[in-house]
């Protein structure tokens, strides 16, 4: 599905949404903070039951969460059920969920097919720590999909990057790492740099400084902003006897949705191979959440190695790492050993196989459609509110980006107004909507989302932007 937008500046891939407001006027800071303060207030009168949750969990989980992002101020909502589009916290209110796993629940909580070949498969087994014909049969299903040679599965997205890191290292015999700068690729040492990097410490924009995150070493690291083709050339050409791969997102979803300029990956591509430089695509969040083929389908550039997670599991711990024949070649003759007690487990297979069957093109078309209605409807109320905000969609995710300004990298985003994106996050919490922790992350239109679901969340970004503006 190719969507259009009203942009006059910077063109993006034709087949990703981005639409910025004409005009707008800038909110009263004042009037924001009194704001926030009566949702904080609000938030605190509502949820005591999880903040009773929170205050017991402290006792014996760091921060009341086994995640670090999923604890925030003042506290977090604890979940007790959920199913389909919904969940249902300890407060007894019921949530829609525009979360959903930041991608893994793409077919929705509880999926009946999920659950039906999840239950067969607990009649057979639940750890086997061998080969498999369900194992075997859900590599071919996925290399099948993404359009790839050979895969490896791992149990986490920060797995498999680092798999595909220690692959391209192994396969060129040198250590360096290239990464944009903001990117996220999961916590493992090699590419903890510069994920959310404060400007003081980061350097010239065209030439990152790497700034190395708490407790990691990550051996050899080079920085560039996105859509800079130019910064990477120039990397490139100092240090390719050094760089092993260059690991991109295709589309940024670390920082809300940032979209790559036209032509940006095939010149990355055509970088890649005239300095001999594997190329990794971290798909981990968008995988079938951009498309029935993954984003490097749909954006037509195929890189040597992906890594995909979340969406291909059905909301089972699953992830992959794999691409050409020739770039895992390090796996097979032993040069990158690559082990797991828990890989290609049963039950995350049986998962695989529902997922296959349930994300067909139509499925994920008629979701797409709903998101980009969502994103249409919000842009409306952005104009109508003039507010200094513009959506932002691909595939089945979307966001509203707190700027009347594109954002084409990690400076822009950083130039966004946070003040509004915080407001706006607990605003949703409060009036019935879990969205990802964080001021920065995305929705996504899952399979289980229909009408009256997208009717909810534009209905309540309305009554957001009259509380702005009265």
């Amino acid at each position: 599905m190719t969507v259009q937008t009203r942009m006059k500046t910077q063109t993006h891939h034709n087949q990703t949404f981005r639409s910025v407001p004409t005009h707008s006027k800038p909110l009263d800071s004042s009037r924001l903070e009194k704001l926030f303060q009566q949702q904080i207030d609000l938030y605190k009168s509502n949820l005591r039951s999880s903040s009773s949750e929170y205050l017991t969990a402290l006792k014996t989980i760091p921060l009341g969460a086994h995640s670090t992002f999923q604890s925030f101020d003042p506290y977090p909502i604890s979940i007790k059920s959920a199913k389909g589009a919904w969940m249902v916290d300890v407060d007894g209110r019921k949530m829609l969920d525009l979360s959903m796993g930041f991608g893994s629940m793409l077919v929705g909580h509880l999926n009946p097919e999920v659950m039906a070949e999840l239950k067969s498969t607990l009649d057979i087994g639940t750890l086997y720590t061998a080969p498999s014909p369900d194992s075997r049969d859900a590599a071919e299903r996925l290399c099948r999909r993404f359009g790839i040679d050979q895969i490896r599965f791992t149990n986490s997205g920060t797995e498999s990057t680092m798999y595909a890191v220690r692959t391209a290292r192994a396969y060129t015999g040198k250590e360096g790492v290239v990464k944009v700068e903001g990117g996220y690729h999961g916590s493992g040492d090699a590419l903890m740099v510069s994920t959310k990097p404060p400007l003081d410490k980061a350097g010239p924009a065209d030439a990152p400084t790497p700034v190395i995150g708490n407790a990691a070493v990550p051996g050899l690291s080079y920085v560039v902003p996105y859509n800079n083709v130019e910064a990477l050339e120039a990397v490139f050409q100092k240090y390719s006897d050094k760089i092993a791969c260059f690991i991109v997102e295709p589309v940024l979803e670390n920082v809300g949705i940032i979209l790559p300029d036209e032509g940006y990956l095939e010149s990355v591509r055509a970088l890649c191979d005239e300095y001999k430089i594997v190329l990794i695509f971290d798909e981990v969040k968008t995988g079938l959440t951009a498309g029935p083929q993954g984003a490097a389908q749909r954006l037509g550039v195929i890189p040597d190695l992906i890594c995909l997670a979340k969406s291909i599991g059905g909301g089972i711990p699953l992830a992959a790492f794999g691409g050409k024949t020739e770039f895992m070649k390090p796996v097979t003759d032993g040069r990158m050993p690559h082990l797991g007690t828990f890989n290609g487990h049963i039950l995350a297979m049986a998962a695989v196989r529902a997922v296959d069957k349930l994300c067909t093109p139509e499925a994920l078309e008629k979701a797409e459609s709903l998101n980009i209605q969502a994103l249409t409807r919000i842009r409306e109320i952005i104009d109508e509110y003039e507010l200094p905000a513009h959506t932002v969609g691909f595939g089945v995710k979307g966001c509203i980006t707190w700027s009347d300004r594109p954002v084409r990298n990690y400076r822009d985003y950083k130039a966004t107004d946070f003040q509004i994106a915080e407001l706006s996050f607990i605003w949703s919490l409060n009036h019935g909507i879990m969205t990802p922790p964080g001021l920065d992350e995305q929705w996504l239109i899952s399979l289980a989302h229909g009408q009256a679901e997208v009717d909810f969340m534009v209905n309540d970004f309305k009554e957001f932007a009259k509380t702005l503006r009265s």
